[in-house]
């Protein structure tokens, strides 16, 4: 059975400060629940301090990107090992803003999901097309080629590691948001891709988010579509209650 999760990417937001309250109010917020991960995921400066605060926590932590290589000159990159140091169990790979802002390719993410199942850390492997794509027609190709060159050389027991995340682009921070029915017919395509890919039970067992504006009024249909197995939630998880609004109908 597919667990559901739910991820709050802080995105370039709170300082330590900032931090430390944010994740003491979400402690207080949710419930322990087996059925349902919630994963913190704040910027950098923030993990170690962060990570204590959630020690003895069901609540799980990620950091927003890393480097491809294990070290070396690469200024200001932030390596595998070193973010698995400060306790992270996760790591979000391939967000739409990576790619478009910083330019990061198909290939240059699949190096990093390599590296961080090579160090035991959970990608969160974010696909998604823009609005353009979408309305060219494009949105399926383009969902194919990020998703098989994503996981090139990925093998089953490894992908059954990870977490797939659909973003679409054009609903990421716009407050647009895809309709349930849009939402699980995309999923439900990332699920068919996989099938083929690999085999259609292994699919069954692959947790799918979908994230896009996703907010405590919208959640609880998206969550109950049939593919839809959590959310990667941005600017609704800087806010406790909010964000405890999204993990609880999950």
């Amino acid at each position: 059975m597919r667990k559901t999760v739910v991820a709050g990417n802080w995105k370039m937001n709170k300082d330590l400060n900032e931090s430390i309250t944010l994740v003491s109010e979400i402690k207080n917020l949710l419930d322990e629940n087996n059925n349902v991960k919630a994963i913190v995921c704040p910027p950098f400066t923030s993990l170690e301090t962060v990570s204590a605060l959630l020690k003895d926590t069901n609540i799980g932590l990620g950091a927003q990107n890393m480097c491809s290589e294990d070290s070396g000159a690469f200024t200001g990159a932030i390596s595998a090992s070193m973010i698995k140091s400060v306790g992270c169990q996760y790591v979000i790979l391939g967000h739409s803003e990576r790619r478009t802002i910083f330019g990061e390719t198909d290939e240059l993410i699949n190096s990093k999901i390599k590296k961080a199942l090579e160090n035991s850390l959970i990608p969160i492997f974010c696909i998604g097309e823009t609005l353009e794509e979408r309305e060219s027609g494009e949105m399926k190709s383009v969902i194919e080629r990020q998703v098989k060159k994503g996981l090139n050389e990925i093998s089953a027991d490894q992908l059954s590691q990870m977490i797939v995340a659909y973003e679409p682009v054009w609903a990421i921070g716009t407050g647009k948001t895809a309709s349930p029915e849009q939402a699980q017919e995309v999923h439900a395509f990332i699920r068919g891709l996989l099938a083929e890919m690999y085999s259609s039970e292994f699919a069954q067992n692959v947790t799918i988010q979908y994230g896009g504006s996703v907010k405590p009024d919208n959640a609880k249909e998206l969550l109950g579509q049939p593919d839809i197995d959590g959310a990667l939630v941005g600017g609704a998880c800087l806010k406790a209650e909010s964000f405890a609004g999204i993990v609880k109908p999950a």
